[in-house]
């Protein structure tokens, strides 16, 4: 097994936002999103000219099978080895494949085997790089900091959202599918430097001895055991997960056809889509800047619930202003509670099992919510868009309960940072 040489970060005691170590991290991570942006906008474009809409929605999903089903592995490796080796790894491989792809299309064009082969195995690779990311904060700061880096890794995720499909777009309008693939690959190479100047804390001797002992197998189950006997991460991961099915299907799927449904068009679902975002942003920018918030497990259980009544009440509203303002108190609520949740976890667990438990918070979001599309397509296609999204808001709403069952969850705070720290 590799162990990690580096030693804690001499700014261990430094605010995030201030943190060099943390900034070079998050700029890394970024440029890195971006890159996966321009990716996909690059993959189903080629997969459009290759072949048609069905088989765009073929490739588009091919990368999502691997990744669901060696994301749980990827957790083990994460615990394993050095995190940052595992980003460094997995960015590398990413950016040679797409590289490679885009020298392949300069010669001929693409090809649908070609691109579902890409997307399976770059969603292979996926499944190393997204628990190693989740791995990572509490070896690069300290813990009263890792609810601001949530939100610094919330708002760097959106800003890649927002950036990357203009780039991509721009790339594959200058210089075709080839173009576009470069530049996925280009920005996914300019993470590689700054990752290797990261300075992370290794792990406590004991901990790492028992990680070096067990096989894979049993590393596995023993994530699985940790997660389920902790008295808060255990209700935080199912609050989450029943959350994620809930809401993800009803906010993807069900938005779209609420809106062919009300007649508002694609520039409504687009009021709608961006009124969302902007609230999920907002909660970013709060945690990042606030850096801590008060009664944290009362307050992630409050803003679920809040973001549950929303989105069963949104298809009922008569207006589209309406939905896009509900819209944008959805983002906000489940961004709190999402980051809420995300850094109690992280303050929480053991850094030797973090990879293990993102794995399984992530599995939870590409594996088991996508399962709910094809069932709420269909329940709004048989009684309508209004009785579905209310169900599915009372069904996300158990995840309140979840929460607020385990005594944990209800008196979880996050640590307070010292009167300096704050910006």
């Amino acid at each position: 097994m590799a162990t990690s040489e580096t030693v804690l970060p001499k700014n261990a005691a430094t605010p995030a936002h201030r943190d060099g170590n943390v900034l070079r991290w998050l700029t890394a991570y970024t440029v890195s999103l971006m890159g996966d942006s321009v990716y996909f906008v690059a993959l189903a474009w080629s997969a459009q000219k290759a072949a048609g809409s069905t088989e765009v929605g073929l490739v588009m999903a091919a990368g999502a099978v691997p990744r669901a089903l060696l994301m749980l592995g990827g957790g083990v490796v994460a615990d394993r080895f050095d995190p940052r080796r595992v980003i460094l790894g997995s960015d590398t491989l990413r950016c040679l494949l797409i590289l490679v792809v885009a020298a392949g299309i300069t010669l001929t064009a693409p090809a649908l085997w070609i691109l579902v082969t890409v997307a399976l195995v770059f969603g292979a690779v996926d499944a190393l790089f997204v628990p190693a990311v989740g791995a990572l904060p509490p070896r690069i700061t300290a813990p009263d900091q890792l609810a601001r880096v949530t939100g610094m890794r919330s708002l760097s995720t959106r800003l890649s959202q927002i950036a990357g499909p203009p780039i991509g777009g721009l790339a594959m309008g200058l210089g075709g599918h080839a173009a576009a693939f470069t530049t996925a690959g280009m920005l996914i190479a300019l993470s590689l430097p700054l990752l290797l100047t990261i300075r992370i804390r290794p792990l406590a001797a004991p901990d790492a001895e028992r990680t070096e002992r067990g096989t894979a197998r049993q590393d596995l189950l023993d994530g699985l055991r940790y997660i389920r006997h902790h008295r808060l991460i255990g209700p935080l991961v199912a609050a989450g997960a029943v959350c994620e099915l809930g809401l993800t299907g009803t906010l993807n799927v069900g938005m779209v056809l609420l809106n062919a449904e009300r007649g508002w068009g694609p520039s409504g679902y687009g009021w709608i889509v961006s009124s969302f975002s902007a609230g999920a942003a907002a909660s970013a920018a709060l945690l990042t800047i606030a850096g801590w918030l008060p009664r944290a497990g009362l307050m992630m259980a409050g803003t679920l619930l809040v973001g549950c009544a929303g989105a069963a009440t949104i298809a009922l509203v008569p207006t589209l202003w309406v939905a896009a303002v509900l819209a944008a108190v959805i983002g906000l609520s489940a961004g709190v509670f999402g980051s809420l949740d995300n850094a109690l976890i992280q303050t929480a667990a053991d850094p030797a099992y973090l990879g293990r438990v993102t794995s399984v918070v992530m599995l939870t979001m590409v594996g088991l919510a996508p399962l709910s599309y094809p069932l709420v397509g269909a329940a709004i296609g048989a009684w309508g868009a209004g009785p579905v999204f209310v169900a599915c808001g009372i069904f996300a709403s158990l995840g309140v309960c979840i929460a607020l069952a385990s005594d944990a969850v209800r008196h979880a705070k996050l640590p307070r940072q010292r009167p300096d720290m704050t910006i």
